[in-house]
């Protein structure tokens, strides 16, 4: 399999798998930082909505368009894996793809105050039609299944676009909800329809890479959301004894969850199309659920301040539920296919405590004795004590 680079702007050869040193690049880096412009407004969003008691307005939105962005950036991701060429249309057509996710971001606001999608499903459809670009030219760059797979997916990925246009023009209120999940359906199936003849050249290194820098930076748009939500409590209310356990317990949480997901590399878990679509479309929730835990971290704020208008139960739980849905979702696609024993179930049970604390500094205690608990649990197995859960 070719793995020859090329910079001239005329072929596009996929890379290998079994390629040395091979990370992310500075392009890709850059990406993620424009993108997280997306996150960050579904996140405030969220927040904006729980605070407000709109609460299931607040979580649909959410998760149709946090279901837009984690897609995109995941098909871009996969497809700079196998084909990076790092050339000057490859990064015309990188900054095409910004370009939508800017356009995407700058939609989110009406899309959860109206239901209006427009702009929103305008953005992700300029990325999806850049990749589509990406895909033609793979095509042309090779031939037999490689050719064969490429077609497919620029077939596939252009066919979703025309229903998601249709989908924000036509379709009346009532049935967004029904006809966006087909639209969802339709999306999941193009990879396995596409790679039927035979498998892209995808990295599992670079892939596992890439999938934790974009976790760090998600985790880390939580912290800041939570940082500035504190700051502006206290800048207006001085309420520093009621923000502070909140502030505390939400930096365990983070600290944490930084913690649980980078104990131990998941590449050698990548070792063929099954399991790595399974753990790349699991994402979708950690992703959304570590955003969101900067958006729960908001709406408790705005409750310590008098600001939120829901009961203390729910502010916490909108802390409880996504660290609950990160701690489980990582264990079932990291954690528990290289635990044994007793260290196997920690992160299960932290996940159930973590859903019933009272208060968030409870939440925070529960993440960060599941934590202490795996280093110990090691030591007495006799593994190495890397404090991985």
């Amino acid at each position: 399999m070719a793995t020859e680079r090329v910079v001239d702007g005329r072929r596009m050869r996929p890379r290998g798998r079994a390629e040395q040193h091979r990370a992310a690049t500075p392009l890709e880096l850059f990406f993620d930082l424009c993108y997280v412009v997306a996150v960050a407004q579904a996140g405030s969003q969220l927040a904006h909505a729980l605070a407000g008691g709109e609460i299931r307005h607040g979580i649909l939105g959410y998760l149709v368009v946090f279901f837009g962005i984690w897609w995109a950036w995941m098909n871009f991701t996969w497809f700079a894996s196998a084909y990076d060429t790092d050339d000057v249309p490859y990064r015309i057509a990188t900054f095409v793809q910004i370009s939508g996710a800017l356009i995407l971001a700058a939609g989110v606001p009406r899309a959860f105050a109206d239901g209006d999608y427009r702009v929103t499903v305008t953005g992700y459809v300029v990325m999806r039609v850049a990749l589509v670009a990406q895909w033609l030219r793979a095509a042309a760059s090779n031939s037999g299944a490689h050719r064969t797979v490429a077609l497919r997916y620029a077939a596939g990925v252009a066919l979703v676009q025309v229903y998601w246009v249709l989908w924000m023009l036509d379709i009346p209120g009532q049935a967004k909800l029904p006809t966006f999940l087909v639209g969802v359906v339709g999306e999941l199936a193009v990879p396995v329809f596409a790679e039927r003849p035979a498998a892209t050249a995808w990295h599992p290194g670079h892939i596992a890479e890439r999938y934790g820098c974009f976790t760090l930076i998600v985790l880390g748009e939580s912290v800041s959301a939570a940082t500035i939500a504190v700051q502006s409590a206290v800048d207006e209310h001085e309420a520093v004894g009621q923000l502070l356990p909140i502030a505390a317990g939400g930096l365990l949480i983070c600290f944490s969850a930084w913690w649980i997901y980078f104990a131990r590399s998941v590449e050698e878990h990548l070792s063929g199309n099954r399991r790595a679509f399974v753990w790349g479309y699991g994402h979708y929730l950690v992703f959304l659920s570590a955003a969101a835990i900067g958006a729960g971290l908001e709406v408790a704020v705005e409750h310590a301040v008098g600001k939120a208008h829901v009961a203390a139960h729910t502010a916490t739980l909108a802390v409880t539920v996504p660290a609950a849905v990160y701690l489980f979702t990582v264990w079932a696609l990291h954690s528990r296919h290289t635990k044994r024993g007793v260290a196997l179930w920690v992160l299960p049970v932290s996940a159930a405590l973590v859903l019933v604390s009272p208060t968030v500094l409870v939440a925070g205690i529960v993440c960060a004795a599941s934590v202490a608990l795996g280093i110990v649990i090691h030591k007495l197995q006799g593994e190495e004590a890397s404090g991985d859960l």
